[in-house]
């Protein structure tokens, strides 16, 4: 099982309103960071050196918004070298984005999903070698929330697994996303995890939706993580071993402490499944 991670143990989505307050009082529980490149590209000022001084302070790993990996229009490599160039400059551990597309023509600020089918495999497994090739680095991929499956002839599962085979890149695998799925698609989540590879999972996400209905959930990440999906994490740490961690939060975004709170959940079911693991080897070697 690969353990060669980009980092380790829980971590956190860095916002602009979050800057203040972890610079004030530094939380000893956070392990590494996450940024959107689009949103630090290019900043200056007075933002710019704060930024500077975090990424100096922590371990950070890029989420990326606007790579669109599955749109028909041809990659933006005037924007790829810019990404480049800011991992490079603030020693960012990994480049993350969403196996879906955002844009065509232009920009439609909504991740929409690749059709589940052979040729979609194919086109976008070619896309992603092509962007591993400029940014010199093997990127990783994340599993997104769907609504709708448009042409679909390959289920969900099969469709992630071919395109990290093909590509030869890494999976960020959100949990939330899959336990949004299986309620939306009425699929089975742990069996789910049990068919992808502990190889290709590079880290995790985790983070909170909302309910629309009994059998319609809108991934938000804008609430609390809801106990199912803690128990799903744990059961991901028991099918894999215990994989970094990252806790998103885009709006409704509370008080660093209540962030920190759920920080301190990851790392607590971490040393949970970390201590179970000692003891199993322990027993094996006894």
């Amino acid at each position: 099982m690969n353990k060669d991670y980009p980092v380790h143990g829980a971590g956190l989505g860095l916002k602009r309103a979050l800057m203040g307050p972890l610079e004030d009082q530094p939380p000893a529980q956070l392990d590494f960071l996450e940024v959107a490149p689009e949103n630090w590209i290019g900043v200056g000022g007075r933002y710019g050196r704060k930024f500077r001084e975090f990424t100096e302070q922590y371990p950070f790993v890029s989420h990326g918004l606007s790579l669109s990996i599955g749109s028909p229009s041809p990659l933006d490599f005037d924007f790829l070298q810019q990404v480049k160039d800011f991992l490079k400059q603030h020693n960012v551990r990994t480049y993350s984005e969403h196996l879906s597309y955002c844009s065509d023509d232009g920009h439609m600020y909504d991740l929409m999903p690749i059709p589940f089918t052979e040729d979609a495999v194919r086109y976008v497994s070619d896309r992603i070698r092509q962007v591993q090739d400029f940014l010199e680095q093997r990127i990783v991929m994340e599993n997104i929330s769907y609504y709708a499956a448009p042409g679909q002839e390959m289920a969900e599962i099969d469709f992630i697994n071919a395109v990290l085979e093909e590509a030869d890149c890494g999976l960020l695998l959100d949990v939330n996303n899959v336990y949004v799925n299986s309620v939306n698609h009425k699929y089975d989540a742990v069996e789910f995890l049990k068919k992808l590879s502990a190889d290709r999972i590079s880290y995790i996400h985790i983070a909170g939706h909302y309910n629309e209905a009994d059998d319609l959930i809108v991934d938000t990440h804008g609430a609390d993580v809801i106990d199912p999906v803690w128990d799903l994490l744990d059961r991901t740490y028991a099918q894999f071993g215990v994989i970094p961690t990252l806790l998103e939060r885009d709006f409704n975004i509370p008080p660093l402490s209540e962030l920190l709170t759920e920080v301190d959940q990851i790392a607590s079911f971490q040393q949970k499944r970390s201590a179970l693991g000692n003891e199993k080897q322990f027993a094996q070697s006894s």
